[in-house]
């Protein structure tokens, strides 16, 4: 890591990490950027492995997407990014392609940023100077853009995890298995114990420069009790937060419409395993 932060302070924007390459590789082969210097991660044991901490988790950025799907600690204490990952490409995709590099690529069609910011996840971030943490609310500033500076390096992402009961959901619309979604979004809700929804997480993906959070849906949710949710009237809400824009896949109108269509579905789908653990409970 020290030999990392040091090349990426010696050259700054000449430079740039390679994790997986499922993006980076890509988009050199296409001459659509260029870097004098591509640094290599895939040899930096700090940057693998998951651990868990005092009812959190740590996934060190390198970790892969495949690795990300199988591990139990992952799928107790993050279950988003569990039942998000096969969303993912393909497997062979998934083989090689980081948590950490699909995060900091920043793809507002891509899944683990929606999750991240529907889960509240901070990012960890380190440079010749130090380490900081970034919330995910703050990290994701434009399209492929992010607060990571051209010196910085994100290490890690960490996710606390929920109060139970509590129900979780991911679905999206794509023309094809394995393609970017046109629209997306995952799901958490959580009841106190006198079954009324205490808190609410939606984050949606496709619909905007960024990934965004249905606000307008989150609101709604709080208060109500589980079983008086109707998921596709509140669904339809999450269209005002929404900022799609039309391209040669789907108009902006479609996406709209698409999204909040989908995230009644995905609620619908997250109450329900809310109402199952809160009977085996």
């Amino acid at each position: 890591m020290a030999d990392v932060v040091s090349l990426l302070a010696e050259h700054g924007d000449d430079a740039k990490p390679l994790a997986g390459g499922q993006s980076l590789v890509p988009l050199l082969a296409m001459r659509l950027t260029r870097f004098e210097h591509i640094v290599d991660l895939n040899r930096v044991d700090e940057l693998f492995g998951v651990t868990a901490d005092n009812g959190s988790v740590r996934i060190a950025a390198m970790t892969r997407q495949a690795a990300v799907e199988t591990d139990a600690t992952v799928a107790q204490r993050a279950p988003l990014l569990h039942l998000a990952t096969p969303h993912i490409g393909h497997f062979q995709i998934r083989n090689r392609g980081t948590i950490g590099g699909s995060v900091a690529h920043a793809d507002p069609a891509s899944e683990y940023p929606a999750v991240m910011l529907a889960l509240d996840g901070t990012a960890e971030i380190a440079s010749a100077s130090g380490t900081r943490e970034v919330p995910a609310a703050e990290f994701f500033e434009s399209t492929f853009m992010t607060a990571v500076a051209p010196d910085e390096l994100l290490v890690a992402l960490r996710f606390s995890a929920w109060d139970q009961p509590a129900g979780f959901a991911f679905d999206e619309i794509a023309r094809r298995s394995g393609d970017f979604a046109l629209a997306g979004a995952a799901v958490g809700i959580s009841t106190d114990a006198a079954g009324r929804i205490n808190r609410a997480a939606v984050g949606m993906l496709g619909v905007g420069p960024i990934p965004l959070r249905a606000s307008s849906v989150e609101a709604a949710l709080i208060g109500l009790a589980a079983a008086d949710a109707d998921p596709h009237e509140i669904g339809r809400l999450a269209a005002d937060d929404m900022d799609p824009i039309g391209d040669v896949h789907a108009s902006a109108d479609y996406r709209r419409r698409a999204g909040s269509t989908l995230v009644g579905r995905i609620l619908a789908s997250a109450l329900a395993q809310l109402t199952q653990e809160a009977g085996n409970g």
